[in-house]
Order: structure tokens, then sequence, then C-alpha cells
């Protein structure tokens, strides 16, 4: 005879069961979506902005950031060259993203096995495009995001398959 016991939900769960690694998953992801969401605000307080050249040195130069550092020129030089309707696709890219790691980040806080998966597969999904931008444009900053998205989808990954095996036991 099999005896099946009920499985506890995320709020039968203490917050001792909550891995420290999970959090750090949830804030990580968080941290993405702030960072985004003001990426995207100041880009779509460029799209009217005549000399938006001008307002990014100034707004570089009023957060106290190295104007001659490679990667914010670069990153002014990309910004300013946009016309209008690249500018709105980078808002709109931008606060798709914003959301989709809002909804990860704030799955994994409440511990809900959907953010788990959920996290899994963006992650995943996102590994190969990293990959190729790393082969073609190589820098110790891709290689680490690489490095942190595969840390992240095998610790997931091995997550769930310990949690399914445990629940295959269960049940058979």
């Amino acid at each position: 005879m099999v005896v099946c016991r009920p499985l506890s939900t995320p709020s039968d769960r203490k917050p001792r069961d909550r891995p420290s690694a999970l959090l750090a998953i949830a804030v990580f992801k968080l941290l993405k979506a702030i960072l985004l969401v003001s990426v995207g605000a100041g880009a779509l307080s460029l799209r009217h902005d005549p000399d938006t050249l001008s307002t990014l040195e100034q707004v570089t130069r009023q957060l106290r950031v190295d104007p001659g550092n490679q990667l914010i020129h670069r990153a002014i030089t990309a910004v300013s060259s946009l016309d209008q309707r690249r500018l709105e696709e980078l808002c709109v890219g931008t606060f798709v993203y914003a959301t989709v790691f809002l909804i990860e980040g704030g799955g994994l806080l409440l511990h809900e096995r959907w953010a788990e998966y959920l996290t899994t597969l963006v992650t995943a999904s996102f590994v190969p495009f990293e990959l190729y931008e790393l082969v073609h444009h190589p820098s110790a900053l891709k290689a680490a995001g690489v490095a942190v998205n595969l840390s992240i989808v095998a610790y997931l990954a091995a997550r769930l398959g310990r949690e399914r095996r445990g629940l295959r036991r269960l049940v058979g």
C-alpha cells in the first residue's frame, strides 16, 4: 500500500528551509529589474531631447562617473546615435525585460516553484546569445555574466531535479 503525504506549500515552509542561494538569485534578478527600469526611464526621457549627447554627458558628470571610461563612452555614443524609433524600441525592450526579472525575482522571494522553473528556462535561453557575444566581442564583464547565468541555471536545475527525484520516491 502506498501512503502519500501532502506536499508542503510555500506558506508551510519555514524561512530556514529557503536556501540563501535562492534568495541571492531573487535579489540579483530584482536588482537587474531596477537597473533596467532606470535605463528605460532614462531612454524615455531622451526621446524628445534635441541634444542627447550633451544631456548624457551632463548626467555622467552629475553621477560622478568617469566620462573617460571606455565603457561609458561607448554607451553614450551608442545611445546618442539612436533615432527616435530605435530609442522607443530600447524603452519597450528594457521594460519588457524588467518585467520578466521582476516576475522571476518576486516569485523566487515568495519561494514559488513555478518561479524556479521560469528562471531556469529564461536564464538558460539567454546563454547561447551571451556565448555568441562573448566569442565575437570578448570581455571580462561578458565572461562574468555568462559564468553567473550558467551557475544560476546549474543550481536551479540541480535543485529542481533533486526535488523531482524526492517526489518520485514519495509517490512510487
